[in-house]
């Protein structure tokens, strides 16, 4: 895990990731945007795993990224952060909202989505990308890749290095 010297963009929270490939993808979008990347347990995979690390390339070693065992360590960790929840059932779309830097994305499990739990807390913050009926879901790290550059968009583009 690299400590990064910098303020993260956004926060990137999966919640119970189960394919590594779509978390090491994920954490390389992370990489160019400048966002850290939290994983919250169980996950379907070793952090150590070879697909995980392949899907993130030679990015992985400039991710900025932690493994937490609940959302609510997260909170503590980002109390100022707004929490945005992707999830099919949602009436807003992500281009409803106004993001702001530090926001936190919290996306569910690739099989599950997230828990109807955490979707109750605020409905109001809770976003879907918009899709055809005939598409049950899209798969997680295009969702991630696709309202992460729509916040970037949002700022503008990525800040100066």
């Amino acid at each position: 895990m690299e400590s990064s010297a910098h303020v993260p963009l956004l926060h990137v929270v999966l919640h119970q990731p189960e394919i590594p490939q779509n978390t090491g993808n994920i954490g390389r979008t992370c990489v160019a945007i400048g966002a850290r990347l939290w994983l919250i347990r169980p996950l379907g995979f070793l952090v150590d795993d070879t697909s995980l690390k392949r899907a993130g390339l030679d990015y992985w070693q400039h991710l900025d990224w932690e493994v937490v065992d609940s959302l609510s360590e997260v909170t503590r960790k980002l109390p100022e952060s707004r929490i945005w929840r992707l999830t099919k059932t949602a009436t807003r779309t992500v281009w409803e909202v106004e993001f702001r830097r530090g926001d936190i994305l919290l996306f569910g499990s690739e099989s599950r989505g997230l828990p109807a739990s955490i979707l109750q807390n605020q409905p109001t913050h809770n976003l879907r990308l918009p899709m055809r009926s005939q598409v049950r879901s899209l798969n997680l790290a295009s969702t991630v890749n696709t309202v992460a550059y729509e916040a970037v968009r949002q700022f503008g583009g990525l800040p100066p290095e």
